[in-house]
Parts: structure tokens; sequence; C-alpha cells
């Protein structure tokens, strides 16, 4: 179960990164690239938030 949701959390970073790559390669607009920016750095923190409490879970 918690490895799921590892894969989860590290799928929607993989997600929203390759969006933003999307739209840089096409010319997107730049504010849909800062917000994918914004929302793959809060993404990213929540997934090594989420690592970390399953590391300290599993060595318990």
């Amino acid at each position: 179960m918690m490895n799921a949701v590892v894969g989860v959390a590290v799928g929607a970073v993989t997600l929203v990164l390759l969006l933003g790559l999307v739209n840089m390669m096409r010319g997107g607009s730049p504010n849909r690239s800062q917000q994918l920016m914004r929302w793959r750095v809060g993404l990213q923190f929540l997934a090594v938030v989420i690592m970390m409490g399953v590391i300290w879970v599993k060595s318990g």
C-alpha cells in the first residue's frame, strides 16, 4: 500500500514535468510553463515527504 502511494506521487511529478516540457517545446504560454513549474515543485516536495514518511514507518 505504501509503495503504491509513493508510485502515485512520483507519477504525478513525472506527468507535470512532461506536460511542462511539451508546453515548452510547442512554444506555449510562458504563464502556463510557470504554473506547471510551481505545481512540479510542490508535488516534488509532497513526494519527498511521503517517501520519508514511508521510510520512517518501515524502519520503526
